[in-house]
């Protein structure tokens, strides 16, 4: 069986997740609202409720059940991906930590809303 370099790439990013979740999850509630404060996801996003992008409950529950979900949100969070604001396309601010667990923490926290 073969498979694109695409899929092997998400699957490597999956795995790595998987992998690390244990360490990842070892930040606090407090600690990941922390770092999302300081890389303003909270300026667009809330936990409960929609602001210019919808709330992480929303989020979580549109997409936690899909099979490379991480993967792709890893993806979205840490490059300049196209988001769709009140009709009008703009970049999706990439988070500014460039640290692994940190990000994979992050992830993790917006799935489990």
């Amino acid at each position: 069986m073969k498979f694109s370099a695409k899929t092997l790439a998400t699957l490597g990013i999956f795995s790595a997740l998987i992998m690390t979740a244990t360490s990842a999850s070892a930040l606090s509630d407090d600690e990941v609202k922390s770092l999302m404060k300081k890389n303003n996801c909270f300026k667009c996003h809330a936990e409960n409720k929609a602001k210019d992008g919808p709330s992480y409950k929303e989020i979580a529950e549109k997409n936690r059940d899909k099979p490379d979900i991480a993967a792709k949100f890893y993806k979205r969070v840490t490059s300049f991906e196209q988001v769709e604001i009140k009709g009008k396309k703009e970049d999706h601010e990439p988070l500014k930590t460039k640290d692994d667990a940190e990000i994979k923490a992050i992830v993790q926290w917006i799935l489990t809303r």
